[in-house]
């Protein structure tokens, strides 16, 4: 399995973070990346912003950048260093930025794209809070009706990171994820309950670290890092590869069971404000029932990791 047999057009909306680099590795490679817009998330915007523009340099990814949302909608700003670093890349010695950010707004930039590309059938594919998809649907109310669907990485069926019922991208923006949940159109989740199965192992490492290349190594170093941290967390080495798998749930649908369910943002509750309220029933009552998403469950982990190599040691994208 190696390219899909049309690539798609996507924008990926990130907060770099070290499996966002690969998601925006995989995009480049098997699909037509129109954009990168950055929001706050893993680290402030003023580190995931460099962090896009390097990993773009590293890796050789020619699409533009775009700076986004410094903060949520309403709930006070949210990072993980203890995951991530402090820079939001721990890990491999960042290089300095030597290419700059467009200057027209992410949430701009995602409008401007959609209306450009319609015909291309545009997938959004926000990697992070939801802040810029939320503000882009909010400022254009047809955007939802011109754009392929959205596939996200964030949430899950079971359990969450950050709180116990919440996945660290709803529970930094709930409002955000609210108003993506409920935009009306073709949607994909790819939560907690399938990358927590895409796990990274020393012998991936090793193996992309043989190719020897700058971006290799690079490559290396970032997952290394990854899953030490989450090796630290939880005493076991290995940190899932959650946001590659939202670009998959796209080019390579094939690699997951996609099922449809009911989803919907919990805002209120105590302990439990940002779950994702799967309605996992073989039956549902009301009309609020029907299915929002299409959820990933069951990812073919070693299909994925093959996918992720080759694009690592690919020269170049596929023009």
């Amino acid at each position: 399995m190696t390219q899909p047999a049309t690539r798609p057009s996507v924008i990926v909306d990130c907060d770099p973070g070290h499996d966002d680099v690969f998601a925006m590795v995989v995009a480049n490679h098997y699909a037509k990346l129109l954009g990168i817009t950055v929001v706050h998330g893993n680290a402030p915007l003023t580190r995931t912003l460099p962090n896009a523009l390097i990993s773009c340099d590293v890796f050789g990814i020619n699409a533009p950048v775009f700076a986004g949302a410094e903060r949520p909608l309403i709930a006070p700003p949210r990072n993980a260093p203890h995951i991530h670093g402090e820079s939001g890349l721990g890990g491999p010695e960042l290089p300095p930025v030597t290419r700059t950010a467009e200057k027209t707004h992410a949430v701009e930039a995602i409008i401007e794209l959609v209306r450009k590309h319609e015909g291309d059938g545009v997938w959004l594919m926000p990697l992070g809070p939801l802040t810029n998809i939320a503000l882009a649907l909010r400022m254009a109310p047809d955007l939802g009706k011109r754009i392929a669907g959205i596939s996200l990485m964030g949430g899950g069926t079971l359990h969450g990171n950050r709180a116990p019922h919440a996945e660290f991208n709803i529970w930094a923006d709930p409002e955000a994820a609210s108003v993506v949940f409920n935009y009306g159109g073709p949607l994909k989740m790819v939560g907690l309950n399938t990358t927590h199965q895409v796990v990274i192992t020393k012998g991936f490492v090793e193996r992309v670290a043989a190719l020897k290349t700058r971006k290799a190594i690079f490559a290396a170093e970032l997952l290394d890092f990854f899953s030490t941290t989450y090796g630290e967390q939880l005493g076991v080495y290995g940190g899932p590869l959650h946001d590659p798998c939202a670009v998959f749930a796209v080019t390579h649908p094939q690699l997951f069971d996609l099922r449809p369910k009911r989803v919907d943002i919990e805002l209120y509750g105590e302990f439990t404000r940002g779950m994702t309220a799967v309605d996992e029933r073989p039956i549902v009552a009301s009309k609020k029932g029907e299915p929002n998403a299409l959820v990933a469950y069951e990812p073919k982990s070693a299909e994925i990791f093959d996918l992720i190599y080759a694009a690592v040691a690919a020269e170049s994208a596929p023009a």
